[in-house]
């Protein structure tokens, strides 16, 4: 009976999240889909249902997993919990930290999913956001300054990068910091979120640090949500690699605890 609850649980949460209703598959891994992610996973408090979407859209992108993410991009969508323009941001912002080319396939299925719901309404989808003028400054020096500015503030650091090589400068501080995080489609707590997952199913040991830190220093992520974020992504990308982001977090936050007494002192 307990088992049964559960089962029951699960499959009215799944249809909560996925705006479907649960596949009919008595499979271990489909009951432990049911049972575990959605029964469990998707109704802990500490992230929002919301939040948790950001986790999943970047997970099954970087998967390429062609099923999953037309079903989490069509419920992202539907459900109304991502609009348009911040589905298309998450995708922008992905393709930075995850790759172009698994970006042009989330792209494209972003635009199929968005035409298929209108569909489904009898309905023509709107015209897209204008994508000019950008928000940020255009002549070179100036972008440059404000990616340097941009950098040591979303970082939480006092340094940026040199502007001596095509990937720091033109890519790095021009791009990445002197448009991307700036551009306003998309929340900065949703940009963290996307980030450290990318960072995490990458192994990329630098950037996990660093973009754990600063999530946390910021507090654009508490220490409760970094920790749901970490049992999320293991949900969704696998737990070897979630057992390593977990490290992290652990670190990060007593250094960033350590650093928070600190100042309290010298204040």
């Amino acid at each position: 009976m307990i088992n049964g609850d559960r089962r029951e649980r699960g499959r009215r949460a799944f249809a909560d999240v996925m705006t479907f209703a649960a596949p009919q598959d008595d499979s271990p891994a489909a009951t432990g889909l049911i049972d575990f992610v959605y029964g469990e996973v998707w109704s802990r408090p500490a992230l929002s249902r919301r939040d948790r979407r950001f986790v999943t859209l970047a997970c099954v992108a970087a998967a390429d997993a062609e099923a999953p993410l037309r079903e989490h991009v069509y419920a992202a969508l539907n459900s109304g919990d991502v609009s348009i323009t911040e589905m298309r941001e998450a995708v922008l912002h992905f393709a930075v930290y995850a790759g172009w080319p698994k970006a042009s396939w989330f792209n494209m299925v972003v635009d199929e999913q968005w035409e298929r719901i209108h569909r489904d309404r009898g309905q023509a989808p709107p015209p897209p956001d204008p994508l000019l003028p950008l928000i940020t400054p255009s002549d070179p020096e100036i972008r440059l300054v404000v990616g340097e500015q941009s950098f040591k503030e979303i970082n939480c650091i006092p340094f940026a990068p040199t502007r001596d090589n095509p990937f720091s400068g033109a890519g790095i501080l021009n791009f990445v910091f002197g448009e991307m995080w700036l551009r306003p489609g998309l929340g900065m707590k949703e940009r963290r979120l996307i980030t450290v997952a990318c960072v995490a199913f990458q192994d990329a040991v630098v950037p996990i640090i660093s973009h754990v830190y600063a999530a946390l220093k910021s507090r654009d992520l508490s220490f409760a949500e970094m920790d749901e974020l970490a049992l999320h992504f293991a949900a969704y990308y696998g737990w070897p690699k979630a057992s390593h982001l977990n490290q992290a977090i652990g670190d990060q936050q007593k250094r960033v605890l350590d650093e928070w007494r600190s100042e309290a002192s010298s204040s």
